[in-house]
C-alpha cells in the first residue's frame, strides 16, 4: 500500500561553491519555508569558516536546521541518524504551516532522507574491524575502490571510520555497502519532493570560484580557527571526520608542508570533492538542473527554479 505523502519539499543541491545557500535563503522568502541542512561538515558545532556555515546576518531570519548539532568529538554521526532527525524537522516544519527546503552537498544524507530510507543495523566484526584499524588510509581507500567503487564515490578518503565500516558490512553479509542502500532505497519516498541541481556550465569556473573562497577563508580567519582547534588537542577527531580546510592545515602545524603548500591542497581537494558531488547528482535522473555561470543573478536563478515547482 502506498504510504501517504506529504507536503513538497524542495531540495537544492549541487556541488560545493555553486551558490546553493543563498539561492535556498531567498527561495525560502519567497515560499514562507524554512531550511533542513544537508551538509555533512556543517553539523559540527565546532567547525565554522572552513564549512562556509551561513552566518546569522546571511540566515536572514530564516530558520535553518540541523546545523551545529553535534561535537566532533562525537564518535560517529551516522546517515541514519541524519535521517531521523531531518523526519523530525519536517514534522516540526508542518506543524507551523511552513514550507521546507533541504540544502546541501551531501548526496548520500539527501537520498536517504528523501527516499526515506529504512536502515538495518548489521552485526560487528571486531577481529575483522581490529586489523583494518592498523592499516593506513590509502591502503584502505583502495580495497573500498576495488570492493565498492560508488562507496569510494561519495566517502572521502581520509573517512577512516567510514570506510571500514563499509569493508566490514561487505565481509559480513556478502553485499556491498552500495548494494545495501540501494535495497533500503527501493521503497518509493513518503514525500512529495522537487530535487533541483545547481550546474555550472563551465566548470573552470566553478573551480575558480572554489578557489576564490578558500582564499576569502583565510581572510575570515580560517587559520585562527584550525590553530584554536589544533591547540585543543582536536587533530584526531578532524581527520576521523575528514574536514577538508582543516586537515591540510594540520599538515602545516605539523610541518609536512608550507602554507601555500596548504592554502593549494585545499583547493585541490575542494575541486575534487566538487567533481564527487557532480558525479553522485548527476547519476539521479530525479536531479533536475538549473544552468548557472559566474555572471548568473541569484533572481534569476530563483526564477529558474521555480518552473520546476508547483506551487
Amino acid at each position: 500500500m502506498m504510504k501517504s505523502r506529504i507536503n513538497k519539499i524542495t531540495v537544492i543541491c549541487g556541488p560545493t561553491a555553486s551558490g546553493k545557500t543563498g539561492v535556498a535563503i531567498e527561495f525560502a522568502k519567497i515560499l514562507d519555508a524554512e531550511i533542513i541542512s544537508a551538509d555533512s561538515m556543517q553539523i559540527y558545532k565546532e567547525l565554522n569558516i572552513g564549512t562556509a556555515k551561513p552566518s546569522k546576518e546571511e540566515m536572514s531570519g530564516i530558520p535553518h536546521h540541523l546545523i551545529d548539532i553535534v561535537s566532533i568529538k562525537t564518535d560517529q554521526f551516522s546517515v541514519a541518524e541524519y535521517v531521523k532527525k531531518a523526519d523530525e524537522c519536517v514534522q516540526d516544519i508542518l506543524s507551523r504551516n511552513k514550507r521546507i527546503i533541504v540544502c546541501g552537498g551531501t548526496g548520500l544524507y539527501i537520498n536517504h532522507f528523501i527516499k526515506n530510507t529504512q536502515f538495518t543495523e548489521y552485526e560487528n566484526d571486531l577481529d575483522y574491524r581490529q586489523r583494518l584499524e592498523r592499516l593506513s588510509n590509502e591502503e584502505l581507500y583502495s580495497m573500498l575502490v576495488e570492493i565498492d567503487t560508488k562507496s569510494s564515490d561519495i566517502i572521502h578518503p581520509n573517512n577512516k571510520k567510514r570506510i571500514i565500516r563499509a569493508l566490514e558490512i561487505y565481509k559480513i553479509t556478502g553485499k556491498t555497502k552500495s548494494e545495501l542502500d540501494e535495497l533500503a532505497n527501493s521503497e518509493k519516498s513518503k514525500y512529495d519532493f522537487v530535487k533541483i541541481g545547481l550546474n555550472y556550465t563551465d566548470r573552470s569556473a566553478l573551480y575558480a570560484k572554489i578557489n576564490k573562497r578558500v582564499d576569502l577563508m583565510f581572510k575570515n580567519g580560517l587559520l585562527d580557527e584550525a590553530r584554536e582547534l589544533y591547540e585543543k588537542g582536536e587533530e584526531n577527531n578532524i581527520r576521523r571526520i575528514g574536514a577538508i580546510g582543516y586537515i591540510e592545515i594540520l599538515d602545516y602545524f605539523n610541518g609536512l608542508c608550507s602554507f601555500d603548500e596548504a592554502v593549494e591542497k585545499i583547493k585541490q581537494h575542494t575541486r575534487n570533492y566538487a567533481k564527487r558531488q557532480l558525479t553522485w547528482f548527476n547519476k539521479d535522473p530525479e536531479t533536475l538542473w538549473v544552468d548557472i555561470n559566474e555572471n548568473s543573478k541569484t533572481d534569476k536563478i530563483i526564477e529558474k527554479c521555480l518552473n520546476y515547482i508547483n506551487l
